[in-house]
């Protein structure tokens, strides 16, 4: 049975969800705090905004199954760079608090299906 548009997106709208829940423990792990997931303004929306060691971190999650379209990290455009910049702006002026610095990441979670269990290392 051929996959319609809408169950299309709505699985790709779950991948990505589960890809960014993946990136915010991955970065809470490295010792990040996360302080906004999805945060928007009129300029556009960052995936997740998180702070360590005072370096406040904008954080963008591209979720892929497979590298057929190319890298995750190349999906992020020159415009798609300017929308996080131009979000990450108004954040800094909505919470106005110095930071030691600022930084811009691209976290690429790729998901793979398996037809059943891996167990390595028992």
């Amino acid at each position: 049975m051929k996959e319609t548009n809408e169950v299309r997106d709505r699985r790709k709208k779950e991948a990505g969800r589960l890809g960014e829940e993946l990136a915010a423990l991955m970065l809470e792990e490295k010792g990040y705090e996360i302080l906004e997931k999805n945060y928007r303004c009129r300029f556009g929306e960052v995936d997740i905004i998180a702070i360590r060691r005072d370096i406040l971190t904008f954080v963008e999650v591209k979720t892929r199954s497979g590298d057929a379209y190319g890298t995750a990290a190349e999906a992020v455009t020159w415009s798609k760079q300017q929308k996080i910049r131009q979000t990450a702006l108004q954040y800094l002026n909505e919470y106005r608090r110095p930071f030691a610095g600022v930084e811009f990441q691209v976290v690429e979670v790729l998901l793979r299906q398996h037809d059943g269990l891996d167990f390595q290392g028992v």
